[in-house]
């Protein structure tokens, strides 16, 4: 383990992260608010990365195990002192709470203690949902965009931050890929700014959940989320932004360099499309009575579900209510969530399509023992050592699921409350069923389940492997 290039590389990210809280500060002190705890957390932030930059590595060479480390401790750490500013500025005194939200907010999951959060100043609010936006495309991608380093180091970094079963790079350098990453979702964040804008929503406001749609987030300024705004048009601008921002940005850089045939071929893009609209169609038709004709129940049941396949959580209705088949179907899709690539949660489509195909070719063989049979996904093969790792993440996966919900049950809930709230912190979803539904928030819960939680969404939010490798004892010794 090149334990001193880990630390240079948090390093840089803690400067990077002292320099991004003076945003939420600059906020402050333009509505005239309390803003001692931005102030000192970003002092904070880079008294520890500059002493960590001062240990000069011998080797600037990384490999996997460096970059899954560096990404894992990067997010505990900035979930850890991005909290600060909530505690001492006293909007959020508790300091488990306090961590429990802002990873929420880093991991775009979206699950709140807060009863009220329009009670919030404005610069606790701005930070509360900037780190949906920081949190989503990746911290560390972002640091690849704006700071230079090294291809090798690069690369491994975007492999272990990078959501979807594999992770390639647009352009040959892996950091211009970064910043071709970012220019684009930052594009698609200010035209929906604007477009909010012109929905009567403030700059503020429309900025905020701009960040917060473009993270797939959840948190709104308001505490009745998007359904405060009674806005038809404002539900639909956010909407379709989710859909967007649903889908593998990949396909955006191919659209922007004239390769249209190759983005619109994605056999994943079919089908989350197809998963869309038959959801949509199902939900809508049945809830029609409960909203009085069919026209109102499809507007909330493409809302909610777009709200929920991209796992950003945003809530108009409390869809609890529904008929038992509806909330099956939205269940459902917080274990699928959005495409590899994008900044949804959840299993990523890609991988069931892959779990799928590959249980059916498993069954073809048991009947057809002689019978070839080939695996493929948008016309290529996918391996053998592919399909393997897609089984592995899945086991994994639901490892992790069970033992959250385990612990969560001591807590004394129902059976929908604890294993939605797991389920909702793996998949970076936000709301769930029972005490947990969009009418309620995970405030209920006790300090280990919270802790539970918080590392569940650490968890999903960096598939897993990136958090675990920091729990394997032998990724700290010197050789190995």
């Amino acid at each position: 383990m090149n334990g001193r290039m880990v630390g240079r590389i948090l390093g840089l990210v803690l400067l990077t992260l002292a320099g991004l809280l003076l945003l939420p500060l600059l906020v402050g002190l333009i509505y005239r608010e309390r803003v001692v705890g931005f102030l000192a957390a970003a002092l904070l932030c880079a008294a520890i990365g500059g002493i960590l930059l001062l240990f000069k590595p011998k080797s600037r060479e990384i490999f996997a195990k460096e970059g899954f480390t560096a990404v894992g401790l990067t997010w505990t750490v900035m979930s850890l002192l991005g909290a600060l500013p909530f505690v001492i500025n006293g909007s959020i005194p508790n300091y488990i709470d306090a961590v429990f939200e802002t990873a929420s907010g880093l991991t775009t999951t979206g699950a709140s203690i807060l009863n009220n959060c329009e009670l919030l100043p404005h610069a606790d609010q701005f930070w509360r949902i900037f780190t949906h936006w920081l949190g989503g495309m990746g911290v560390l991608v972002f640091v690849m965009a704006v700071l230079p380093m090294s291809e090798s180091r690069a690369m491994h970094i975007m492999r272990a931050e990078m959501p979807g079963p594999t992770v390639g790079k647009l352009v040959p350098r892996a950091r211009k890929t970064a910043l071709i990453l970012y220019l684009t979702y930052a594009g698609l964040t200010l035209i929906e700014t604007v477009l909010l804008m012109f929905g009567g929503m403030s700059f503020f406001e429309a900025l905020l959940h701009a960040f917060a749609t473009a993270g797939t987030g959840g948190f709104s300024t308001r505490a009745a989320s998007i359904g405060g705004f009674q806005s038809l048009y404002i539900e639909m601008v956010i909407a379709v932004f989710l859909v967007l921002f649903g889908i593998n940005f990949n396909l955006y850089y191919f659209v922007l360099i004239g390769r249209f045939k190759e983005a619109l071929k994605s056999e994943e893009l079919h089908v989350y499309f197809a998963l869309i609209g038959v959801s949509v169609l199902a939900i809508a038709l049945g809830i029609t009575k409960m909203y009085g004709g069919f026209a109102t129940a499809l507007r909330h049941a493409f809302f909610n579900t777009m709200s929920i396949v991209s796992t950003a959580g945003f809530g108009t209705v409390d869809f609890t209510t529904w008929p038992d088949y509806c909330q099956s179907i939205l269940v459902i899709l917080m274990f699928i969530g959005g495409c590899a690539g994008s900044t949804g949660g959840g299993l990523k489509l890609s991988r069931v399509m892959l779990l799928v195909k590959t249980a059916v070719a498993d069954v073809q063989r048991m009947v057809s023992p002689r019978r070839v049979t080939r695996i493929e996904l948008d016309g290529r093969r996918v391996s053998q050592e592919t399909a393997s790792a897609v089984y592995t993440y899945f086991a994994l996966y639901m490892l992790l699921l069970i033992a959250c919900m385990f612990i969560v049950s001591f807590d004394g809930y129902d059976f929908a409350t604890n294993f939605t709230a797991a389920l909702s912190c793996m998949s970076n979803v936000g709301p769930g069923l029972g005490r947990i539904s969009p009418a309620g928030n995970f405030a209920i819960f006790s300090p280990l389940s919270k802790i539970t939680m918080t590392l569940t969404m650490l968890f999903g939010r960096l598939e897993i492997y990136a958090m675990l490798i920091l729990f394997i004892p032998s990724t700290w010794r010197k050789r190995s």
